[in-house]
């Protein structure tokens, strides 16, 4: 079975921005990365987090501060571990 990855999306970087350190603030495990192009090609960032559990509270956060998304998505862990290996 694959592993799902859990991204939240912007509109733009400073909302972006102001998400994540909030999340930090939290202690809720998360990191900023490159925006899938699967899912949008929107601003560039997202922020992708660990674990489902937390999306409640994120979605707190995110309400409490008037912070702008584009919305919550899940997709399909496609990461190749031979990719940029070289012989």
């Amino acid at each position: 079975m694959k592993s799902k990855q859990n991204y939240i999306l912007f509109e733009d970087v400073q909302n972006g921005q102001k998400l994540y350190s909030l999340i930090k603030e939290n202690n809720i495990k998360a990191t900023i990365a490159p925006t899938p192009r699967v899912l949008d090609v929107c601003c560039g960032i997202s922020i992708l987090y660990d674990n489902i559990e937390d999306k409640e509270k994120i979605e707190e956060i995110i309400k409490e501060n008037d912070i702008v998304i584009k919305g919550f998505h899940e997709i399909e862990r496609d990461i190749d571990p031979s990719r940029m290996k070289f012989l």
